[in-house]
């Protein structure tokens, strides 16, 4: 498995993104592990592993498909509900960049506090955790949010002044 794993991952990295491969990766490990009687041996083991690999990705694509017209599908006879107050103009458009550009962690947490109003005991819940540990996550993914907003809106919010005597 070893010999094989190697070749594996960077035939798949070169043709999936990383979530994808390694995914892929671990699913073709899977397949060779049941059919470990069935690998050639010599270098003819990793041509076979990376045949594998190949139709475990053929796999992943196709799931992928079908969720993405699923989600169309669904977008079209259910779309989601606008919220009271939610304007869909540039400020929110901006906001949602925001988020979409911090890992996904954070923005869950964000988008559960902000989006679905739910308190930290609530946001334990969907996660999975402490109350501790989700009021933590909540302070740093806005913590970070803000981090990230100030960096594409310099000028925006509160502007620091140094004090003391004016030249």
């Amino acid at each position: 498995m070893r010999l094989v794993a190697d070749p594996v991952r960077r035939y798949l990295w070169r043709r999936a993104d990383p979530a994808t491969a390694e995914d892929v990766l671990a699913e073709t490990l899977v397949v060779l592990w049941r059919r470990h009687d069935h690998i050639p041996t010599g270098a003819e083991s990793v041509a076979w592993a990376i045949g594998v690999a190949r139709l475990q990705l053929a796999n992943a694509h196709r799931a992928q498909r079908r969720r993405d017209r699923l989600v169309a599908k669904i977008s079209v006879l259910d779309p989601p509900v606008t919220s009271v107050g939610e304007s869909g103009g540039p400020v929110d458009d901006e906001v949602r960049a925001t988020i979409a550009s911090l890992r996904p962690a954070d923005a869950e947490v964000l988008r559960l506090w902000a989006w679905d109003e739910l308190a930290p005991r609530e946001i334990a819940i969907v996660l999975g955790t402490t109350v501790n540990a989700a009021t933590v996550r909540l302070h740093r993914a806005r913590r970070r949010f803000e981090d990230a907003w100030r960096k594409t809106h310099p000028d925006s919010g509160h502007t620091e002044a140094e004090e003391g005597n004016e030249p």
